[in-house]
């Protein structure tokens, strides 16, 4: 039997009052506001809801007593297809992470290439993390067709959590919210939204990137965490910021963000800020009520930078997760030593970040063993965040970090 309008508005009540999943979560909008977007008729998304649960386990494991910094983060390795995803399951990854840039470059519904600046049609993540869990579906039901069932010896839980990225969300508010709603309805357990100006957005990697204000994107993260409660699914929402690189901004309107408004403007009307991490910081810092886990794009691989944006973030919000990219467009080798870089994600971990994402990920299985546990601790092998050319893949690895803090910690890792 339904629930009528008031039970809905009583359950959700107790549900945000008394589950630990939303402790740490400010919401703007009433229980009341939820229902009343609802409709008479509450579609199931079970993709969407199993990956959202699966993965916050997964980020929240630190806080149990048997944390190994060298083990308990969330390596979310990039797949850009389902038979790409299904292999990466079996090397056993545990998190999918599905890159604007890998669907700008080869994988989007206009069929064409594009640079990473959210050219392509706003409907071709979603449409690929259908892919991916239409994918798994197949690769469980064979497995369930040959008699393998939850608890047999060779069993694959092929249903990885998919993080999806929404780059700046596609236009405003609304349309933030518009998108997180076919992300859900795809199956994503996990989706990212960044701060930049939609319509002039920029790869994390290239310069002129253009902030909206701090407020702006705040809302954006309001409109989906409500998409997400509109739909009944527990949604992991990750924040990015860029502030880190970005030296412009639309505009000065925000007091949040005066502090960094140097007063003055660009031919285009642009103001010009003071870039840099203490930007980062401070947007970190608003987008923490808001969203499951904060990511400081960075221009290169640097533990002391995540470190210290790790420990500014703890210290007002000590069980904020963190994220972290560690992108193929890092130049690796040039900026860390091997053992370095062996060690790069548990140092991470360490520090406070306990999800790092690969992205794209490789075409094989092969691929994806080699950014595995034991592997990270071999710098040759670690190289696979540089190229793989031996399977004829370069640039094979840009990947989240997730992970959650030490019981008793200070400060966790991505968490």
């Amino acid at each position: 039997m339904a629930l009528t309008r008031e039970q809905q508005i009583a359950t959700l009540e107790k549900d945000w009052a008394e589950n630990p999943r939303w402790k740490n979560v400010t919401r703007t909008y009433s229980a009341a506001d939820v229902v009343r977007l609802r409709g008479s008729v509450q579609p199931e998304h079970t993709f969407a809801r199993l990956g959202a649960d699966k993965l916050w386990n997964l980020v929240t494991q630190g806080a149990r007593p048997s944390f190994r910094p060298d083990k308990d983060f969330v390596n979310c390795m990039g797949a850009l297809t389902g038979g790409q995803a299904v292999q990466q399951v079996k090397a056993g990854i545990q998190a999918i992470y599905l890159s604007g840039w890998q669907v700008a470059a080869d994988n989007n519904s206009a069929e064409s290439m594009y640079p990473d600046q959210s050219l392509y049609p706003v409907d071709s993540v979603p449409t690929v993390v259908k892919r991916i869990n239409n994918s798994f579906r197949r690769a469980d039901q064979i497995q369930w067709k040959a008699g393998k069932a939850p608890g047999d010896e060779g069993y694959i839980d092929y249903f990885a959590p998919i993080v999806a990225d929404a780059e700046a969300g596609f236009g405003g508010v609304l349309n933030a919210y518009e998108l997180m709603k076919s992300m859900i309805e795809a199956g994503a357990a996990g989706v990212h939204f960044e701060d930049q100006l939609a319509s002039v957005k920029k790869c994390g990697h290239m310069g002129g990137k253009v902030l909206v204000p701090t407020q702006e994107a705040v809302q954006k993260l309001v409109a989906a965490r409500l998409a997400a409660d509109v739909a009944g699914v527990p949604t992991i929402i990750l924040a990015r910021t860029d502030a880190n690189a970005a030296d412009l901004l639309t505009s000065d309107c925000d007091p949040y963000d005066k502090p960094f408004v140097t007063g003055e403007r660009t031919h285009e009307g642009f103001y010009k800020v003071r870039a840099g991490l203490d930007q980062a910081i401070s947007r970190g810092l608003a987008y923490a009520p808001y969203a499951d886990l904060i990511w400081c794009e960075t221009a290169k691989p640097d533990l002391d930078e995540a470190r210290r944006f790790a420990e500014a973030i703890k210290k007002e919000y000590p069980d904020q997760l963190l994220s972290y990219n560690c992108s193929p467009s890092f130049n690796w080798k040039k900026n860390l030593d091997d053992t370095t870089i062996a060690k790069f994600q548990r140092e991470l971990s360490r520090h406070g970040l306990q999800a790092p994402v690969h992205n794209p990920g490789g075409h094989s299985e092969h691929v994806a063993q080699h950014v595995q546990p034991g592997a990270r601790l071999r710098p040759q092998r670690h190289d696979c965040l540089r190229e793989a050319t031996g399977t004829g893949i370069r640039r094979c690895c840009q990947g989240l970090y997730l992970r959650g803090p030490p019981a008793g910690s200070g400060h966790g890792v991505f968490r």
